[in-house]
This record gives C-alpha cells, structure tokens and sequence, in this order.
C-alpha cells in the first residue's frame, strides 16, 4: 500500500453536532475494507492511490446529496513500496520519543 491520506468533511451551513455527518462518511470509509484510522480532527485511510480516492470521491457524494455545502480537507502522502503506514509511520515517532528528550 502506498498512499495514507486523511480526511475532514462535513457540511456547512447546518445547526447542532456534525457527528452524524463525519459517522456516514466513517461509515463509507469502513464498508471500503481499507485500513483507516478514526482521529479527532480526522480520519486516515490506507490503500491504492485508485482505491482511497474512490473512498473519498464516495464520501463527499454522500454528504453533497442533501446540502448546500461541504467542507473538506485532505492531506495525502504518497510513498513507494511502503506497507502498514498508518502503523509504522506513528511507530517510528514513538520509538524515538524518549531518545529525543
């Protein structure tokens, strides 16, 4: 795998909590089968370039049917040959924590 990109979307323009609007994009992202991890500003996926950007194209669709407007950001990074990234990259930093202080 090759690709980790994390996405933030909802809606602008509606009233109370976006929790149910991020949970369906969630939700998309985890029927996918890809590798993801769910952050407070934020969720990473993992996975083909062809395969995340289908994910994210699924989740901007489900919250464009019924609103004016989205918001979304989206960092990706692309890295050759690299597998279990959403592991190995918070794993390398951890393991340099304490020589580092």
């Amino acid at each position: 795998m090759s690709v980790i990109a994390e996405l933030s979307i909802f809606p602008l323009g509606v009233q109370g909590s976006l929790a149910p609007y991020v949970a369906k994009a969630v939700h998309l992202i985890r029927e996918s089968g890809l590798p993801h991890h769910l952050g407070p500003m934020g969720t990473c996926v993992e996975g083909e370039w062809d395969e995340v950007m289908a994910v994210v194209d699924q989740c901007f669709k489900a919250l464009a049917v019924d609103q004016e407007r989205v918001y979304m950001t989206l960092k990706v990074d692309w890295r050759a040959g690299r597998e279990n990234g959403l592991h190995s990259k918070t794993a390398s930093v951890e393991s340099q924590f304490w020589s580092a202080r």
